[in-house]
């Protein structure tokens, strides 16, 4: 009895032995014949009896069932990330047995699949369908973890399709995984062009100076993007109605990089966005001690002394902007604007005073006033439209200022422009 169990069994193993090829194969016929649709039929079958396949066979299964998942770049994006998973299982499997029967191949797979969601990716973005090229970069990343530049773009992506959930989870992963985006740029001028050119490693680069073709090799490390990655976080967070939250991510980032100033300006304008002015003007002035000689940080300060009813303090800010840029466009324009609020108060004192002799002498006090501004106005606006020709809130507002302080060959000159440019614009 006991010779006739041990032959029952051994009849048992061979036949399952025997199914589990016969499944394998199946698979290995449909992929033969490209259909996508049986072999994944016959992947679900040989799957209930892996647990009696020998190493090998499963090796084989693994890349068999990745084949068909992938089905060609059609397959499902669920049915891509088990394919993904089944090439790593695979390699993991055939490094431990030390076999690498399928390795190889599966390499040349993944290369493939890289390639192909990397141009879906760059097209998604070129149809501007940011959407589709956030899923296509998120695979990217996952085939190759270390590429963590696929995962930022992946993230950037998401924003841009206002997919504020699965972006918010790409910038969290970046977070926690200390990403900063920091990496070393090699670059060399092409001595027939003139223009400076990116190459992908050292090598290569030194490689073109060597042959002559280029010379003037520079290496640049760019600007990390953690504090871009922090700000987003913060930023999501905010639109969530998650203030904390959002306070709580600059704090971090804070913490960690003291002296980081695009932190410091990122948690200001959180503030900001919170309405909390009175805490984004401390941050900007903390960032203006670390930073003085940065017109924009300035200009910000005078826009929030502006809003606050400070005119002198306004004015005060954007003076040093000029100061330290004196390109600065928008400083001058908002100068202007500020030394013309003062017409309000004086026209309305203006439309108060009746017709007696103390009365019209006021009168004719407020109207010089009132010039004066103008004079006062005239020099920033004619500044900012020397810097931008196309500026026609300026020429428009000189306009009017030279029509009422009697200039008529200024205003007539300055009437033509902006003609000029309302034809140039379509009438807009």
């Amino acid at each position: 009895m006991k010779k006739l169990m041990t032959l029952v069994l051994v009849f048992t193993v061979a036949t399952m032995s025997f199914a589990q090829k016969n499944e394998v194969k199946a698979i290995e016929k449909a992929l033969k014949n490209s259909n996508f649709s049986d072999a994944k039929s016959a992947v679900t079958a040989a799957e209930a009896l892996m647990g009696n396949m020998d190493d090998k066979t499963k090796a084989k299964f693994y890349f068999l069932k990745a084949q068909a998942l992938y089905a060609n770049g059609a397959g499902t994006d669920a049915n891509v990330d088990e394919a993904i998973t089944t090439l790593d299982k695979l390699k993991d499997l055939e490094s431990s047995i030390g076999k690498l029967k399928y390795t190889a191949e599966a390499n040349t797979m993944k290369d493939g699949m890289f390639k192909s969601f990397l141009e879906k990716a760059n097209q998604a973005i070129t149809n501007k369908d940011y959407k589709t090229a956030a899923v296509r970069f998120d695979k990217i990343y996952k085939m190759s973890p270390k590429d963590t530049l696929y995962l930022y773009y992946a993230a950037s992506s998401a924003v841009n399709a206002q997919d504020y959930e699965t972006s918010l989870e790409y910038y969290n992963q970046l977070k926690n995984m200390g990403y900063s985006g920091v990496q070393m740029n090699y670059y060399a001028t092409n001595k027939e062009t003139g223009e400076e050119e990116t190459f992908a490693d050292k090598n290569t680069r030194n490689l073109y100076v060597k042959a002559g073709s280029h010379s003037d090799p520079k290496d640049e490390k760019s600007e990390s993007k953690r504090a871009e990655i922090v700000k987003n976080i913060a930023l999501i967070y905010v639109s969530q109605g998650e203030d904390e939250k959002a306070l709580a991510a600059m704090a971090d980032a804070r913490q960690e990089n003291p002296d980081d100033l695009g932190l410091l300006l990122s948690e200001a304008n959180v503030h900001l966005k919170m309405g909390n002015k009175d805490k984004f003007k401390m941050l900007m002035e903390e960032a203006t001690a670390k930073d003085p000689n940065n017109a924009e940080l300035q200009y910000n300060l005078g826009v929030l002394a502006a809003e606050g009813g400070n005119i002198d303090q306004s004015k005060e800010y954007y003076q040093k902007a000029i100061a330290i840029d004196p390109n600065y466009v928008d400083a001058y324009n908002n100068i202007a604007v500020v030394i013309l609020q003062g017409e309000a108060s004086i026209v309305e004192e203006m439309n108060g005073l009746g017709t007696s002799s103390a009365d019209n002498r006021r009168y004719d006090e407020l109207k010089e006033q009132r010039s004066q501004l103008y004079r006062d106005a005239i020099p920033f606006l004619e500044k900012a439209l020397d810097l931008k020709a196309s500026n026609i809130d300026a020429a428009k507002t000189l306009m009017n200022i030279y029509s009422v302080l009697g200039e008529t060959d200024k205003y007539k000159e300055m009437k033509a422009k902006v003609e000029g440019m309302t034809s140039a614009s379509g009438g807009n």
